[in-house]
């Protein structure tokens, strides 16, 4: 099953659920119960607790908005990095330059074609992706420029593979849920209550009534579905993508 046929399936059943207790509930009250003598206080709670929700909702999604973005630019400067590398090994002998850009190929195509699936089914990244990374860095190390074009771009290579490296230990760290269970725990109540709330208001059997009271649960159940979405850049279906690497390294992506 897809996500977006979960999420299809979850709102609906959010949406029933709440026009069920809505309908049941209606059937027992009373021919004269009037529902305009809701204590005000009652209404000053529920748009209370819906603003309050709200803000945590907002600062909820924000945050893994922004792990996310990290994640994507982590990705970008990776394979930005190892790109620079690659063009700057023009300056060196065939049979070197060739060397160099042959292990970063090997890089690359390991962790487009192996690597990111490895991360969502490990929660981390892998030890041979890490091993073939060093092995583009020995490759530029040991070797010694010979002349001063190779000592202007030796440098420079050095800086950018330990760019990549840096932004391969990042990559890490944001791999797997973010968010912390508790936050969990805060949204779920919040999104029970803020519905829960609904029922406060003696909302009657009207098909506007219906209708606004469904859509504002199917809304909240989205939101919710969006922030676990985004909770996990790379494992789930907005994730972030291998994108930059093959556009930066089209062999590979082909």
């Amino acid at each position: 099953m897809s996500e977006w046929l979960a999420l299809a399936i979850a709102m609906s059943a959010a949406c029933v659920v709440v026009i069920a207790v809505v309908v049941l509930r209606q059937r027992r009250v009373a021919a004269d119960d009037d529902p305009s003598e809701t204590p005000d206080v009652i209404e000053y709670i529920t748009m209370m607790i819906g603003v309050v929700y709200a803000i945590v909702l907002g600062l909820a999604i924000a945050g893994v908005w922004e792990a996310r973005s990290s994640a994507q630019d982590d990705t970008l400067r990776e394979a930005q990095a190892l790109h620079e590398v690659s063009a700057r090994a023009e300056v060196f002998p065939a049979d070197y330059r060739d060397q160099v850009r042959k292990d970063v190929d090997a890089y690359v195509s390991y962790v487009v074609n192996t690597e990111w699936d490895y991360m969502r089914t490990h929660g981390e990244i892998s030890p041979e992706g890490t091993a073939l990374l060093a092995k583009v860095r020995t490759d530029v190390a040991e070797r010694a420029p010979q002349n001063d074009l190779e000592a202007q771009a030796y440098q420079p290579m050095m800086d950018r593979i330990s760019t990549a490296d840096e932004a391969r230990n990042a990559r890490g760290q944001n791999v797997g849920p973010t968010m912390p269970g508790v936050v969990w725990f805060g949204l779920i109540v919040g999104a029970v209550v803020t519905v829960g709330m609904v029922f406060a208001l003696q909302i009657r059997r009207s098909m506007r009534e219906l209708v606004l009271a469904g859509t504002f649960s199917a809304l909240i159940g989205f939101l919710l579905f969006l922030i676990w979405d985004f909770d996990d850049p790379f494992g789930r279906g907005i994730s972030v993508t291998t994108q930059p690497f093959t556009d930066l390294f089209p062999t590979i992506g082909s």
